[in-house]
């Protein structure tokens, strides 16, 4: 995915109507007025955020006689996920050099004291 699309396609989930209508997508194709309906937003508000997520390439919108019905598309989340993963590698890499660390500073347990409590 070219830079400008990864842009345009992480602007576009900043917003949280955006990223529920993406849920909902998930699910399945849906209307405009199917997509308006959890939301205190008219349809023209709901068409602007759809805009966007047309433009990042998120999702596609058909045509079916009088309805334009919405639907995902995964490839560009697809390529989200492998530019998230580069970077999780490396999150888990430094987890687990802090665990070390961490674990290397722990005094040992006392010898000859029993663990839990004596009745």
């Amino acid at each position: 995915m070219a830079p400008d699309q990864l842009n345009r396609a992480f602007a576009a989930l900043a917003d949280p109507t955006r990223r529920a209508i993406v849920a909902r997508l998930a699910s399945g194709e849906a209307t405009v007025m199917q997509l308006a309906e959890p939301f205190a937003l008219t349809q023209p508000s709901i068409s602007k955020h759809l805009k966007v997520l047309e433009r990042a390439g998120l999702i596609s919108r058909g045509r079916a006689a009088q309805t334009r019905p919405c639907r995902l598309e995964p490839a560009p989340l697809q390529h989200i996920a492998q530019w998230v993963a580069v970077y999780r590698t490396l999150w888990e890499d430094s987890f687990d050099r802090l665990d070390a660390f961490l674990a290397s500073t722990q005094p040992p347990p006392p010898k000859g004291k029993p663990h839990g409590r004596q009745r």
